[in-house]
């Protein structure tokens, strides 16, 4: 049962489905992971098999405790990768959440002769730990969404 403020935001679509959904899931495990009571959840989407949620300055860390247990159990509930970014921060900590499996070696801006800008990420990609087309297109994607940033993905031998 939702209060008329938070129906209200429901009806506008300022939060969706996905969000409600994960919400829920967060307050049914509430009792398990006290840390959350004070945890702030701004955004959820689903993008390119990523849960993506956007959480407080500060907060990444607190969904990341315990090894990251519960991004796991929250994965694992929607089948989904899980991807826990924090609002608030500069640039290079942006990427080095979305990219956080990955060693970043460099980031640059390219600015581009209409002036608008591209980020250059540079990723230290030696062997397996290379990621996928498709996992940079669906990340790429990702930093669009959540900060509206070009993202270009290079590695490094």
């Amino acid at each position: 049962m939702l209060c008329s403020k938070c129906q209200e935001k429901v009806q506008s679509g300022e939060v969706d489905d996905i969000y409600m959904k994960v919400a829920k899931y967060l307050i049914d495990i509430e009792n398990r992971h006290p840390v959350l009571q004070k945890a702030r959840l701004d955004r959820v989407f689903d993008s390119g098999g990523y849960l993506v949620l956007v959480v407080g300055r500060g907060d990444r860390n607190k969904f990341m405790e315990d090894g990251g247990r519960l991004t796991r159990d929250l994965g694992d509930s929607f089948n989904k990768r899980v991807l826990v970014i924090e609002d608030g921060v500069n640039d290079r900590g942006f990427l080095e959440d979305l990219f956080s499996t990955q060693h970043i070696v460099t980031i640059n801006i390219i600015w581009l002769p209409d002036g608008s800008t591209e980020t250059r990420v540079v990723l230290q990609g030696r062997g397996a730990r290379r990621l996928s087309k498709k996992r940079i297109r669906a990340l790429t994607d990702i930093a669009k969404k959540v900060r509206n940033m070009d993202l270009r993905v290079e590695y490094s031998y």
